[in-house]
């Protein structure tokens, strides 16, 4: 027996395990599980090595009636106990990947997707990074029944007016407990508004990471009697949650994007990688941003990224350098939100980034003023374009980039933008309280 396997199983015993849950997600990015009643300890052994057949038809973005059966294989460095279940019976979980009943893996799990991608640059040496960002609110409910931020508090508020804290203390030990190696958390800009930081990781541990975080934390606050959401833009007038993600390339353990010879410290192939992500951002605003309500965050004035361009110390463009050097100089691109699939977003921004290595993409000079402030007029004079508006706007610039589009793959390609059509037609042709109060008088 696999030593990995062994020490698992003695976990399993040690804590009482009673139920095994099998996770995976969605084109979308939504957690889904399959709870195993376990009897015994070796039945985990069996699920790594020959999977649980499910059916692959009842996930969206999966695959029609007439092809249904899936397996999925149990990834074993992915166990971890659930802190929110009960101690006693517990419940632990794996991370799966997804296969065909032959044994090839499935092109429509967003997790190979992600895996391939890595697959394809780790053979050439590289290693790509990654540290999220994931904003989120808590919500209560008022008198009448009304969703509502849990609090008035604003950036780094404390008591009384952050009713937060104790939210967070709980939620940054459940995450430890998890074994999440959080860095900082606060209240955020917006009422009821929070952020949590993690450590950046190898992009696949931290996509996982990702998808256990927003489960996590919603099913912690759950019991805590509250909502949370990571809803891009929950409230009108109020600044949206953004995912940003922070991004390095390593090779043979060094950071390739910092360089201490040039006036900025970042190497030439930092900044061919910006320059991949400004050329392709249209279409990866389809993917890292992907819900209609997306585009209510992406608007002037609410701190939100809306125009093409990078910067050093400037929090108004799309892309951020921060200022340290050495092992952590980073590019943080602020597009993303947490409705996004980490997955297929982290795939996106790889293959944007390094075609601007391989074509040499030069991403021109660095913007140091605040671009909120400037015209349409004077945008259009210095060059500087803007993210799509409208999730219509993104879908359509997805379809014209061939990087984006491989790095989805056929079949999450074709799968994504039919449910995006139907999405944008279903929004399209609502009828909301704003229309009725402008224009009922005509």
């Amino acid at each position: 027996m696999d030593d990995k396997i062994e020490k698992i199983m003695e976990k399993v015993n040690e804590c009482d395990i009673k139920f095994v849950r099998l996770q995976f997600v969605d084109i979308h990015g939504a957690a889904k599980n399959m709870a195993i009643p376990l009897m015994r300890a070796d039945q985990i052994e069996d699920m790594i090595k020959e999977g649980i057949l499910f059916d692959g038809s009842s996930i969206e973005g999966f695959v029609d009636i007439n092809e249904s059966d899936l397996v999925l294989k149990p990834e074993p460095e992915t166990f971890s106990t659930l802190p929110w279940r009960p101690e006693e019976k517990g419940v632990c979980r794996f991370i799966c990947d997804v296969y065909w009943p032959d044994g090839k893996p499935f092109e429509g799990d967003p997790r190979y997707v992600l895996k391939r991608t890595l697959s394809k640059y780790e053979d050439s040496g590289y290693e790509y990074n990654v540290g999220p960002e994931p904003e989120f609110f808590i919500l209560d409910y008022d008198d009448e029944g009304n969703i509502t931020p849990l609090d008035t508090g604003t950036y780094f508020d404390v008591e009384p007016i952050d009713q937060g804290t104790d939210f967070r203390r709980k939620l940054v030990m459940d995450l430890e407990a998890l074994g999440f190696d959080i860095e900082v958390s606060h209240h955020e800009v917006a009422p009821g508004q929070h952020e949590i930081d993690f450590k950046f990781d190898n992009a696949l541990k931290t996509a996982d990471a990702v998808i256990t975080f927003k489960q996590a934390i919603k099913a912690i606050v759950d019991k805590m009697g509250y909502l949370v959401t990571f809803m891009p833009k929950p409230f009108f007038g109020e600044n949206g949650s953004g995912m940003h993600c922070h991004q390095s390339l390593f090779k043979d353990g060094e950071n390739i994007f910092y360089d201490p010879d040039t006036p900025t410290q970042l190497s030439e192939t930092a900044m061919y990688f910006i320059g991949g992500l400004l050329e392709h951002s249209r279409a990866l605003s389809a993917i890292c941003a992907p819900t209609v309500n997306s585009y209510k965050r992406l608007v002037p004035g609410y701190e939100a990224p809306v125009y093409i361009a990078y910067g050093f110390k400037n929090r108004s463009t799309l892309i951020r350098i921060p200022a340290s050097r050495g092992k952590s100089t980073r590019v943080e691109f602020r597009a993303p939100d947490p409705s996004c699939n980490p997955y297929l977003a982290f795939a996106a921004m790889l293959e944007a980034g390094m075609d601007g290595v391989k074509n040499k993409i030069d991403p021109g000079e660095p913007v140091e003023f605040d671009v909120f402030k400037l015209s349409m007029k004077e945008l259009e004079e210095m060059g500087i374009e803007t993210l799509p508006s409208s999730l219509w706007e993104a879908y359509h610039a997805l379809e014209e980039d061939e990087v984006v589009k491989s790095a989805l793959g056929d079949h999450i390609y074709e799968k994504f933008m039919e449910i995006k059509h139907k999405e944008w037609d279903e929004y399209r042709i609502q009828v909301f309280k704003y229309e009725i109060e402008k224009y009922l008088n005509i």
